[in-house]
Protein backbone atom coordinates (compact mmCIF):
# COMPACT_ATOMS: atom_id res chain seq x y z
CA UNK A 1 0.00 0.00 0.00
CA UNK A 2 1.15 3.56 -0.62
CA UNK A 3 1.36 5.89 1.88
CA UNK A 4 -1.00 8.75 2.18
CA UNK A 5 -0.15 12.15 3.07
CA UNK A 6 -2.89 14.37 5.21
CA UNK A 7 -2.33 18.27 5.63
CA UNK A 8 -4.73 18.02 8.29
CA UNK A 9 -5.77 20.21 11.78
CA UNK A 10 -8.35 22.33 9.33
CA UNK A 11 -10.23 21.87 11.35
CA UNK A 12 -8.88 18.77 13.54
CA UNK A 13 -12.90 17.69 13.78
CA UNK A 14 -13.06 16.92 10.08
CA UNK A 15 -9.17 15.61 10.05
CA UNK A 16 -10.80 12.86 12.71
CA UNK A 17 -13.37 12.02 10.24
CA UNK A 18 -10.12 11.38 7.54
CA UNK A 19 -8.30 8.97 9.91
CA UNK A 20 -11.25 6.99 10.32
CA UNK A 21 -12.62 6.88 6.68
CA UNK A 22 -9.11 6.06 5.73
CA UNK A 23 -8.39 2.96 7.89
CA UNK A 24 -12.15 1.63 7.71
CA UNK A 25 -12.05 1.85 4.07
CA UNK A 26 -8.53 0.32 4.02
CA UNK A 27 -10.13 -2.55 6.19
CA UNK A 28 -13.19 -2.94 4.27
CA UNK A 29 -10.92 -4.14 1.16
CA UNK A 30 -7.97 -5.63 2.84
CA UNK A 31 -10.19 -7.47 5.31
CA UNK A 32 -8.58 -8.52 8.57
CA UNK A 33 -7.25 -6.12 10.52
CA UNK A 34 -5.73 -4.27 8.15
CA UNK A 35 -5.37 -0.28 8.31
CA UNK A 36 -4.39 2.64 6.40
CA UNK A 37 -0.66 3.28 5.99
CA UNK A 38 -0.59 7.15 6.34
CA UNK A 39 1.23 10.73 7.69
CA UNK A 40 -0.40 13.31 8.96
CA UNK A 41 0.49 16.92 9.64
CA UNK A 42 -2.16 18.99 11.75
CA UNK A 43 -1.89 22.39 11.44
CA UNK A 44 -2.95 25.31 14.45
CA UNK A 45 -6.65 26.12 12.77
CA UNK A 46 -6.80 29.13 14.93
CA UNK A 47 -3.51 30.41 12.82
CA UNK A 48 -5.06 29.51 9.62
CA UNK A 49 -8.44 30.83 10.01
CA UNK A 50 -7.05 34.06 11.29
CA UNK A 51 -4.95 34.61 8.24
CA UNK A 52 -8.39 32.94 6.12
CA UNK A 53 -10.28 36.13 7.51
CA UNK A 54 -7.65 38.69 7.04
CA UNK A 55 -7.18 37.87 3.78
CA UNK A 56 -3.47 36.66 3.81
CA UNK A 57 -4.02 34.22 1.04
CA UNK A 58 0.23 34.41 0.60
CA UNK A 59 1.32 33.26 3.93
CA UNK A 60 -1.38 30.59 3.55
CA UNK A 61 0.24 29.14 0.19
CA UNK A 62 3.64 29.17 1.69
CA UNK A 63 2.23 27.51 4.92
CA UNK A 64 0.42 24.65 2.93
CA UNK A 65 3.63 24.15 0.85
CA UNK A 66 5.68 23.70 3.47
CA UNK A 67 3.27 21.30 5.02
CA UNK A 68 2.99 19.03 1.76
CA UNK A 69 7.19 19.22 1.47
CA UNK A 70 6.86 18.01 4.85
CA UNK A 71 4.63 14.81 4.12
CA UNK A 72 6.90 14.22 0.64
CA UNK A 73 9.93 14.27 2.81
CA UNK A 74 8.60 11.85 5.21
CA UNK A 75 7.80 9.56 3.05
CA UNK A 76 4.38 10.42 1.47
CA UNK A 77 3.89 9.18 -2.00
CA UNK A 78 0.28 11.27 -2.44
CA UNK A 79 -0.77 14.52 -0.60
CA UNK A 80 -4.25 14.74 0.47
CA UNK A 81 -5.45 18.82 1.96
CA UNK A 82 -8.11 17.67 4.47
CA UNK A 83 -10.16 20.53 3.88
CA UNK A 84 -12.61 21.94 0.35
CA UNK A 85 -11.49 26.35 1.29
CA UNK A 86 -7.44 25.37 1.29
CA UNK A 87 -7.75 23.66 -2.49
CA UNK A 88 -7.42 27.65 -3.22
CA UNK A 89 -3.93 27.40 -3.47
CA UNK A 90 -3.88 23.58 -4.70
CA UNK A 91 -2.13 24.43 -7.62
CA UNK A 92 0.94 26.06 -6.33
CA UNK A 93 1.07 23.22 -3.51
CA UNK A 94 1.18 20.63 -7.03
CA UNK A 95 4.23 22.79 -8.49
CA UNK A 96 6.35 22.67 -5.47
CA UNK A 97 6.43 19.27 -4.65
CA UNK A 98 7.01 15.75 -6.46
CA UNK A 99 4.37 13.70 -5.78
CA UNK A 100 0.77 13.78 -6.53
CA UNK A 101 -1.97 16.19 -4.76
CA UNK A 102 -5.44 14.17 -5.13
CA UNK A 103 -8.00 16.80 -5.53
CA UNK A 104 -11.08 17.18 -3.50
CA UNK A 105 -13.39 18.20 -6.59
CA UNK A 106 -11.85 15.82 -8.68
CA UNK A 107 -12.50 12.58 -6.46
CA UNK A 108 -16.02 14.71 -5.48
CA UNK A 109 -16.26 15.01 -9.46
CA UNK A 110 -15.87 11.02 -10.07
CA UNK A 111 -18.82 10.43 -8.15
CA UNK A 112 -20.98 12.76 -9.11
CA UNK A 113 -20.23 11.96 -12.84
CA UNK A 114 -22.04 7.98 -11.75
CA UNK A 115 -25.22 9.97 -10.90
CA UNK A 116 -25.05 11.99 -14.38
CA UNK A 117 -25.84 15.01 -12.46
CA UNK A 118 -24.94 18.50 -14.04
CA UNK A 119 -26.50 20.93 -11.80
CA UNK A 120 -25.57 20.77 -7.97
CA UNK A 121 -26.20 23.07 -4.80
CA UNK A 122 -23.11 23.57 -2.25
CA UNK A 123 -22.57 24.67 1.19
CA UNK A 124 -19.45 25.60 2.37
CA UNK A 125 -17.31 28.48 3.90
CA UNK A 126 -18.11 31.92 2.25
CA UNK A 127 -14.50 31.34 0.75
CA UNK A 128 -15.67 28.55 -1.50
CA UNK A 129 -19.15 29.55 -2.03
CA UNK A 130 -18.29 33.00 -3.33
CA UNK A 131 -14.82 32.70 -5.28
CA UNK A 132 -14.26 30.36 -8.20
CA UNK A 133 -11.80 27.99 -6.94
CA UNK A 134 -13.63 25.42 -6.56
CA UNK A 135 -16.71 26.34 -8.64
CA UNK A 136 -14.58 26.67 -11.68
CA UNK A 137 -12.93 23.36 -11.88
CA UNK A 138 -16.06 21.56 -11.40
CA UNK A 139 -17.48 23.51 -14.68
CA UNK A 140 -14.50 23.70 -16.67
CA UNK A 141 -13.08 19.91 -16.12
CA UNK A 142 -16.61 18.17 -15.64
CA UNK A 143 -19.58 20.38 -17.14
CA UNK A 144 -20.61 19.96 -13.23
CA UNK A 145 -22.95 23.66 -12.67
CA UNK A 146 -22.63 24.77 -8.82
CA UNK A 147 -25.32 26.94 -7.29
CA UNK A 148 -25.11 28.75 -3.80
CA UNK A 149 -27.55 29.75 -1.52
CA UNK A 150 -28.46 33.46 -0.76
CA UNK A 151 -25.78 35.91 0.63
CA UNK A 152 -27.69 35.70 4.07
CA UNK A 153 -27.77 32.33 3.98
CA UNK A 154 -23.75 31.79 2.77
CA UNK A 155 -23.66 34.36 5.96
CA UNK A 156 -25.06 32.29 8.50
CA UNK A 157 -23.81 29.00 6.71
CA UNK A 158 -20.08 30.37 6.94
CA UNK A 159 -20.76 31.31 10.66
CA UNK A 160 -21.77 27.85 11.71
CA UNK A 161 -19.22 26.41 10.42
CA UNK A 162 -16.47 28.83 11.98
CA UNK A 163 -18.29 29.01 15.27
CA UNK A 164 -19.86 25.44 16.08
CA UNK A 165 -18.87 23.05 13.76
CA UNK A 166 -14.50 23.65 13.92
CA UNK A 167 -15.30 23.16 17.51
CA UNK A 168 -17.28 20.35 17.77
CA UNK A 169 -20.01 21.91 18.30
CA UNK A 170 -23.22 20.36 16.78
CA UNK A 171 -26.80 21.76 17.34
CA UNK A 172 -29.89 21.05 16.36
CA UNK A 173 -31.09 24.67 14.99
CA UNK A 174 -27.96 24.77 13.04
CA UNK A 175 -29.05 21.23 11.30
CA UNK A 176 -32.48 22.76 10.54
CA UNK A 177 -30.78 25.50 9.12
CA UNK A 178 -28.83 23.52 7.09
CA UNK A 179 -32.08 21.29 6.15
CA UNK A 180 -33.67 24.51 5.05
CA UNK A 181 -30.93 26.07 2.80
CA UNK A 182 -30.66 22.65 1.01
CA UNK A 183 -34.64 22.73 0.25
CA UNK A 184 -34.28 25.86 -1.43
CA UNK A 185 -31.66 25.01 -3.57
CA UNK A 186 -33.43 21.76 -4.38
CA UNK A 187 -36.26 24.14 -5.34
CA UNK A 188 -34.55 26.35 -7.24
CA UNK A 189 -33.29 23.46 -9.90
CA UNK A 190 -30.60 21.55 -7.49
CA UNK A 191 -30.27 18.09 -8.55
CA UNK A 192 -28.56 17.28 -5.37
CA UNK A 193 -26.29 18.81 -3.27
CA UNK A 194 -22.20 18.59 -2.31
CA UNK A 195 -21.44 19.31 1.51
CA UNK A 196 -18.55 21.72 0.30
CA UNK A 197 -16.84 21.83 3.89
CA UNK A 198 -15.75 18.43 5.09
CA UNK A 199 -17.09 19.73 8.94
CA UNK A 200 -20.75 19.92 7.13
CA UNK A 201 -20.41 15.94 7.51
CA UNK A 202 -20.44 16.30 11.05
CA UNK A 203 -23.76 18.07 11.37
CA UNK A 204 -25.90 16.40 7.93
CA UNK A 205 -26.46 13.08 7.11
CA UNK A 206 -27.85 10.98 3.91
CA UNK A 207 -30.56 9.70 6.01
CA UNK A 208 -31.34 13.46 6.81
CA UNK A 209 -32.76 14.31 3.09
CA UNK A 210 -34.11 12.55 0.65
CA UNK A 211 -31.97 13.43 -2.54
CA UNK A 212 -28.25 12.32 -3.23
CA UNK A 213 -25.76 14.30 -0.88
CA UNK A 214 -21.92 14.61 -2.21
CA UNK A 215 -19.64 14.33 1.34
CA UNK A 216 -16.59 15.55 -0.03
CA UNK A 217 -14.50 14.26 2.79
CA UNK A 218 -15.67 10.37 2.49
CA UNK A 219 -15.11 10.08 -1.13
CA UNK A 220 -11.80 12.17 -0.90
CA UNK A 221 -10.71 9.66 1.69
CA UNK A 222 -11.90 6.85 0.22
CA UNK A 223 -10.72 7.85 -3.04
CA UNK A 224 -7.32 8.02 -1.53
CA UNK A 225 -7.76 4.86 -0.34
CA UNK A 226 -8.07 2.55 -3.57
CA UNK A 227 -4.93 5.15 -5.39
CA UNK A 228 -2.94 3.89 -2.42
CA UNK A 229 -4.21 0.58 -3.10
CA UNK A 230 -4.05 0.69 -6.81
CA UNK A 231 -0.95 2.54 -8.14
Amino acid sequence: MKVIGLIGGMSWESSVLYYQILNRKTREILGGSHSSECLMYSVDFGEIALLQHQGDWETLEKKMIAAAQRLERGGADIVLICTNTMHKMAEAIEQNINIPLLHIVDSTAAEIQKKSYTKLGMLATQFSMEEDFLKKRYKTKYGIEITVPEEDQRNEIHRIIYEELVKGIIKESSKHYYLKVIGELVKNGAEAIILGCTEIELLIKQEDVSIDLFATAQIHAENAVEWALTS
